[in-house]
């Protein structure tokens, strides 16, 4: 019993800290590096981890296969969403040729499960099935504006990490910023989780009107503009509208008649 909680908790720490190494999961875990990589070794073989290739084509280090979050989809449903907004998602990147991403809400953060990319050589790159903060990236922010009054309150009791110099950790200014999100419909991110990372998105409303997901056009800093960030606004909105409806939740989204 005991190595199958081992390799459970290598499990957990891989996906919590992909990339990484055999030392490094083994001081994190307070585990001697033999039990580490017998744990690993297990679940190679077993397909839900994969090593990538070190350099000088030595031993690299461990990250997720697509597996757990195949079972992740299907233990939520999230496969039907994948299915309904892959399709949108393609052309979304088709007509604004940046990374495009889906998330979902996930114990108070947001989740990423799916990932198109731009065809620029410069590009943001993000491993599926990384979290990302509700309060400092544009998915989360536009998942959250679009929450309950209680689960937005509750998240502002909360202690608001700071991650950059442009990261909101002020209770005040961050309730301002969802209520102009509801508003308009869109949310953006400036640097505020990543210096070099910005985007922009919308959430996905399923039936009952409470967010399911959202979609984000994401680009470098330094390649955006005001131009550019007026007409991702109005793409990421139309996208995550049509997903919404086609999951029938719909384009009329009520969400300035929100009041936290």
């Amino acid at each position: 019993m005991q190595n199958v909680l081992n390799t459970l908790r290598v499990l957990d720490e891989v996906a919590a800290r992909q990339p990484v190494g055999v030392s490094d999961l083994a001081r994190a875990l307070e585990l001697p590096k033999s039990t580490v990589q017998r744990a690993l070794l297990t679940l190679r073989e077993a397909g839900w981890l994969r090593q990538t290739e070190g350099d000088g084509g030595g031993a690299g280090r461990w990250v997720l296969t697509t597996k757990p979050l195949l079972l992740g989809r299907h233990a939520t449903g999230e496969l039907g969403l994948r299915d309904v907004a892959v399709p949108v998602m393609e052309d979304l990147r088709r007509r604004c040729d940046e990374t495009v991403h889906l998330a979902v809400p996930e114990g108070g953060k947001v989740v990423l499960i799916e990932r198109l990319e731009t065809s620029q050589p410069v590009r943001i790159i993000l491993p599926l099935g990384k979290n990302l903060p509700l309060h400092a990236s544009a998915n989360g922010k536009a998942v959250l504006a679009a929450s309950t009054p209680e689960e937005i309150e509750r998240h502002l009791t909360e202690e608001l990490p700071r991650f950059t110099e442009t990261t909101v950790t002020d209770t005040a200014a961050l309730r301002e910023e969802l209520a102009a999100i509801r508003e308009r419909g869109y949310a953006t991110n400036d640097g505020e989780w990543r210096t070099d990372v910005s985007a922009t998105a919308s959430a996905v409303l399923g039936p009952s009107g409470q967010p399911v997901a959202s979609l984000s056009i994401n680009i470098p800093s330094s390649r955006l503009t005001s131009a550019s960030r007026a007409e991702h606004a109005e793409l990421v909105r139309e996208a995550a509208d049509r997903v919404g409806t086609a999951l029938g939740g719909g384009p009329d989204r009520g969400l300035s008649r929100r009041t936290p």
